[in-house]
This record gives structure tokens, sequence and C-alpha cells, in this order.
């Protein structure tokens, strides 16, 4: 019998691409003067369909990235985990190189005809499988150190390039997810404790950063400077708080006619908020929430170590990048350049997250396979065991000394 995936994850993956599709439209629906003004500066030119056209061709690419990711081997996954961590650093780094794009002071993309890649999301997701294969090794002990400090210095090794960029955001989104998958394996606790100890003076010293301390003295007050480093918090609580329980309707948010920046990429939960109201903003939360619990789910079923980090890992990168994407636009945490998988404007974020998705359903098949052939070897073997007690304790007729010898022979 042909093994399948897990539906579930996909029907839900599809819910939350739809809803972006329909919060890109909204948000990008009506363009101010002064954003056509900063895209005809790079060239580019947008009309009202303009954004939507883009997610909807990057939903494609998705579509056939998850199909590839899917069907791919997971032995031969784990082959290329390290030549994929490469090549993700080499990515990285191109954003240095003419080939990459400043926006907004930040270096963070590579130009890639017809459009932009964020490296940072390749680095992710190949972090994921790297530490996937590492921790699966039989060489790995997670009560050394070095298993500790391997992956560690990997993850510093990226941090640092994110930093040069800069990307803050990257850089806490990689080593909560790889501290995580760390812990997950079971490291001695006092290593994960010893590095927080020892990375607090760089996190004060990259937080005193002047551009970074106004985004976290806007997080403590947004209020004491409305129209300054609070602006983009101030409107986000406006948004949220506008759409009440039902939402003034989709459409009909006012947030986006540029009072909130960056309302179809970092924010577009505000806007769900705002035109969806508290209903939206609770099924859009539900929805990442069973697609956790289901790609744990996945991991618990499989009996391969690697697929068992790997279906661990993806379910985390998915939710620890929404959770902190929540966080920012409720004023919880300071504001961050991370996207809401799946919803939010931008081809990087969506392409590796259907791609991830892609693997977990891989898993899940493969974990379903699994399944399939235990019980097949616990059907024989009980059908085995049910010949040998037939043949063991014949009838009163049959206990003549030529049956007993017949059977002796039939079993052999």
């Amino acid at each position: 019998m042909k093994q399948q995936y897990d539906r579930w994850i996909l029907i839900i993956v599809i819910l939350l691409i739809l809803i972006g599709l329909m919060a890109v439209y909204s948000s990008t629906s009506v363009i101010s003067p002064d954003i056509v003004e900063k895209y005809r500066k790079k060239g580019v030119v947008i009309s009202q369909f303009g954004f939507l056209k883009k997610q909807l061709f990057t939903v494609l690419l998705g579509l056939i990235a998850m199909f590839a990711a899917y069907k791919v081997p997971l032995q031969y996954l784990k082959k290329i985990s390290i030549p994929l961590l490469v090549i993700s650093l080499i990515c990285l780094v191109m954003v240095f190189t003419k080939l990459g794009i400043t926006a907004g002071g930040a270096r963070r993309w590579i130009r890639i005809w017809p459009s932009s890649f964020q490296p940072s999301e390749l680095v992710k997701l190949s972090m994921v499988i790297f530490l996937s294969w590492y921790m699966s090794l039989s060489s790995y002990r997670n009560d050394k150190f070095m298993s500790f400090a391997i992956p560690v210095g990997i993850m510093g090794l990226f941090q640092i390039v994110f930093l040069k960029q800069p990307d803050f955001g990257a850089v806490m989104s990689l080593g909560i997810l790889t501290i995580a998958m760390l812990f997950l394996s079971g490291i001695k606790l006092r290593y994960i404790l010893s590095l927080s100890i020892i990375t607090m003076p760089i996190i004060f010293k990259l937080i005193s950063e002047p551009y970074r301390w106004k985004r976290v003295a806007a997080f403590l007050d947004p209020w004491k400077d409305p129209q300054g480093s609070g602006f983009q918090l101030v409107q986000s609580f406006i948004a949220l708080g506008s759409g009440g329980i039902k939402g003034v309707g989709l459409g009909e948010g006012k947030q986006k006619l540029s009072f909130l920046p960056e309302v179809h990429t970092d924010f577009i939960f505000s806007l769900i908020g705002e035109e969806l109201g508290f209903i939206g903003v609770i099924f859009v939360i539900f929805l990442f929430f069973i697609l956790f619990i289901k790609g744990i789910g996945i991991a618990q079923k499989t009996s391969d170590t690697f697929a068992y980090y790997l279906a661990y890992g993806i379910s985390m990168m998915i939710a620890i990048q929404a959770v902190i994407n929540f966080a920012v636009v409720t004023g919880m945490v300071p504001t961050k350049g991370l996207p809401l998988p799946f919803i939010s404007y931008g081809g990087s974020s969506l392409l590796v997250s259907m791609t991830a998705i892609g693997l977990l359903l891989n898993v899940s098949k493969s974990s379903n396979e699994l399944s399939v052939i235990s019980s097949d070897a616990k059907a024989v073997k009980a059908k085995s065991s049910l010949l040998v007690t037939r043949y063991s304790l014949p009838n009163k007729w049959q206990r003549g000394h030529g049956y007993r010898r017949y059977s002796r022979m039939k079993r052999i």
C-alpha cells in the first residue's frame, strides 16, 4: 500500500499561505507616492497587483521546492548537510560583494534574477539539517564538551557575518534555534549556562549601540517618542486595538495607508489584527500552534535519529520565528526584522519555509512506511506462531508417532 504524508501539515500550510496572499494584497493594493518613489530609486516599477504577483510567483517556486524536498531521500540529505552549510556561508558572504543589496541601512540580500534573496533564511534551515546529522552520529556524545563546542563555533561564525550586515534578528533566532536543538539532544545544562554567562557582555555591548538602544527604549516606553523611535510600535498598537473582536473588515484597514511602516512584511500580523480582529489573530496563532504540535508528533513517531532531530528542528525553526514576530508586533520584545512565516511578503522566507515543510512531510512519509513495515513484520510473526502452535498441538486422533515426526519435518 502506498504510504501518505501527514495531510494536516499540508492543509495548515496552505491556509497560512492563503491568509498571507490575502493580507499582502490588502496591504499593498493602495500604494502611496512615497512607496512608489522608494522602489523607483531601486529601479523597480510597482503597481496595484505588483506585490501580489511576486508573492504568487514565489508560492509557485515554493511548491516546486516543497515537492523536491518531499522526494529527496533522507540518506542523501545527510550527505549534503555539510556542503549545504558551506553554500549558505558563501551566499551570506556574497552580500558584501557587487551582488549585495542595501536597504534600510542593512546589507542582507543578494540580487538573483528576477528578484533578490536573503541568505540568512537559508542559513537557519541549513543549520537544522547539519545539527540533525551531527547529533545523529554514533560518535556524538552529549556529555562531551567538544560535542557542544563544534556546533556553537559554527553558529558563532554565522552570527559574526550577521552582525556585519547588520541583522540582529537573525543572530537571535539562529542562537535560540541552535541552543534549543542542543538542549533537545541532552547536552549538559552547565555548558549552556556557561555559554550564556560568557555571551552576556557581548549582548550588552551590541544592545548599547545607539540605534539598537533606541529600539530598546521604544520597546520600554513607545509613547515617550510616538513620532520618532516609538512610531512603528505605537501604530502597531493602534492597528491591533482598532480591530476589536471581529475587525474592521477585509481591505478596510487604515494603518496600511502610510501610517504603519513595513506593514506588508514584518508587521503584517498587525494588519490581520486590524482587519480580521481578535478572531483572525487567534486563528492564525492556532494554525501555527497546531503546525508545531503536528511536527513534534511526526518526530515522536520516527525511529530514525536523523529524522527525529530534523522534524523537531524544522518545527522549532518555524515556531521560533512566528513567536518572535508575534512578540514584536505586540510590544513584548524590541523590534526585529523577522517576517512571519508563510504570511509576510518576501520570497526568501516563504521559499525556505515551504522547503522545510517539504522535508517535514518527507519525514512523516518515512515514519508511516516504517510503521507499516513494523506492522507487517508483527503480522508475519503472529502468523508463524499460529502455524507452529497448530503443528505443535495436534488433535487427539493425530497424536500418533508418525504425525509427530511429520510435524517436526514440516516445521523444518
